[in-house]
């Protein structure tokens, strides 16, 4: 598309939640569509742009508001940007859609419950609810949940590819792009800008 309008597509959610997974298979859609892409995921900004930063309040809202400052720059410049960090509170994200503009957060859905039961292979949940580790988002730190968001994903009850085809129809809704079918299929190349698991042949790992 020459005539690309930036816009900026922001996933919250608790951890666990699939966030990473639908921004990677909507990376390689967008990419499909000869659009420029970029994504801010939110555990490798902070390696790198947020790096030193730890996990008090203002250090999350210090790291949200940075990924939000990149993510209006990309935009202005024409640049579909997918950010995909964890956004605990309202107000920061309410602060970053107010300088970007173009906006669409979706909330990607999942319980504390069925994160901690079915979605927890580090035992870091467990962890948090048995007080071994304090300051987790949606244990013993609060997660704000947006009240009007563009669009809620439900990972409990979709599976990534509904997830990502409600993205694309609200992206078409919108006019970002011009056609809500997904035209990606099989194995894809792990685009390097999130935190999912990769194959040995370089592939996202199947699964969120």
């Amino acid at each position: 598309m020459s005539d690309q309008r930036g816009f900026t597509v922001w996933f919250t959610g608790l951890s666990g939640s699939g966030k990473s997974t639908i921004a990677e298979m909507l990376y390689h859609e967008l990419n499909a569509r000869h659009m420029k892409v970029e994504i801010l995921d939110g555990d490798i900004v902070r390696q790198n742009l947020s790096k030193g930063l730890g996990f008090s309040k203002e250090d999350r809202d210090t790291n949200i508001l940075r990924i939000g400052f990149v993510a209006e720059l990309l935009t202005r410049n024409g640049v579909a940007t997918i950010c995909c960090p964890i956004s605990p509170y309202k107000a920061t994200r309410d602060a970053v859609r107010a300088q970007i503009r173009a906006f669409v957060e979706v909330y990607v859905h999942a319980t504390l419950e069925e994160l901690a039961n079915n979605r927890d292979p580090k035992g870091l949940y467990k962890k948090a609810i048995a007080g071994e580790i304090t300051g987790f988002t949606g244990v013993d730190d609060p997660y704000e949940a947006p009240e009007d968001p563009e669009l809620v994903v439900d990972t409990m009850v979709e599976t990534p590819e509904e997830s990502l085809a409600k993205v694309l129809a609200k992206l078409a809704e919108l006019r970002y792009i011009e056609d809500a079918m997904p035209i990606v299929e099989g194995p894809k190349v792990h685009s390097g800008l999130t935190d999912l698991r990769v194959t040995d042949a370089g592939h996202v790992a199947e699964g969120r």
